[in-house]
């Protein structure tokens, strides 16, 4: 018995005592340490390179002729270019949008003429380079001469002469509409289709007019959908107006071809004038994507996105909480 209990205190011996255990460290006393990432630090440090070379390149090299840049950047015969773009842009925006609302309207009715009109319609300006419309509206006149009013194969009621209405203005915003409307029609239809097939069956069981449940609950809901689509369609419009300048119209591209024929050695500064105006313009309609997209998410989301100057002030205080904490460490 005494062998199977080898390991055993003899009787009559006083047990050692425990060993003292080590309380732990109070939770605000222990140290996180975040988990280490050497890749992203070394691809950040080679994209910080980068950029810098880049930044260094621009500023250092004189073929860009920042001297020149400066000169023509607010000159008067840019600025007009400039807004002769802000107005095709504007008027070609809201009209294409109209339009695009309409066709896509008549591409979900239940009429399989206006399915057809419209499904033709985007199919035929969306095939056409926008070069090619502007050309063809430019040289409108030489096909028609004068337009009419009145009963098709009868009497004509009202004929006016084309080429005074088809001003350079008329001409590019007509067809930059055109060819706007063809594309905002899809990104609508896109954006009604995706709202929720539950709220078209509750708007109908509450007996509301057709207008009330499109222009009230269906369309607010799709708006979520079709701005940050449609806003990508407005950058490519703002573009696109650079294309008015074969029409004759001096916008802010053509007016910088125009001054660049003049003064062949400012070529590349004008060229970078534009970019610039170009970078403006776009980065304003980005911002104003930002609100609306943030007004439309009301009631989708539980907590709104925060705007970049939140963001920019949160982030600084997160960093300075946490230098504060490796101090106190």
């Amino acid at each position: 018995m005494s062998e199977s209990l080898g390991s055993a205190v003899p009787l009559g011996t006083a047990e050692p005592p425990p060993a003292p255990v080590a309380e732990p460290r109070p939770y605000a006393a222990q140290r996180v340490l975040p988990l280490r990432r050497p890749g992203r630090w070394i691809v950040s440090a080679v994209v910080l390179v980068l950029v810098a070379q880049v930044v260094h390149g621009l500023a250092t090299n004189p073929f860009f002729q920042w001297d020149r840049f400066q000169y023509w950047f607010l000159r008067p015969t840019i600025l007009d270019g400039l807004l002769i773009t802000l107005e095709v842009t504007l008027y070609s925006a809201v009209s294409g949008l109209l339009g695009g609302i309409l066709l896509a309207l008549a591409r979900l009715s239940r009429s399989p003429v206006l399915r057809a009109v419209s499904w033709v319609y985007i199919w035929l300006f969306r095939s056409v380079p926008l070069i090619v419309v502007l050309l063809f509206l430019y040289n409108f006149s030489a096909l028609y001469r004068t337009l009419s009013l009145g009963v098709p194969f009868g009497p004509a009621f009202l004929t006016f002469d084309e080429s005074r209405l088809a001003t350079d203005m008329v001409v590019a915003v007509v067809g930059l509409s055109l060819n706007e409307a063809a594309y905002a029609a899809e990104v609508v239809r896109g954006g009604i289709l995706s709202v929720d097939q539950g709220q078209h069956e509750a708007a109908s069981a509450l007996g509301l007019p057709k207008g009330y449940q499109f222009t009230r609950i269906v369309f607010p809901q799709a708006l979520r959908s079709i701005t940050p689509n449609y806003v990508n369609q407005l950058i490519g419009l703002i573009k696109g107006t650079s294309l008015v300048f074969y029409v004759s119209l001096l916008d802010l591209f053509g007016s910088v071809q125009s001054m660049g024929s003049t003064y062949p050695g400012d070529i590349v500064p004008l060229l970078l004038v534009a970019t610039v105006w170009y970078l403006i313009l776009t980065s304003v309609v980005s911002v104003v994507q930002f609100y609306v997209e943030r007004y439309y998410s009301r009631g989708a989301l539980r907590t709104l996105p925060p705007t970049p100057l939140r963001r920019l002030r949160t982030g600084l205080r997160d960093l300075r909480d946490r230098a504060r904490k490796e101090a106190a460490l």
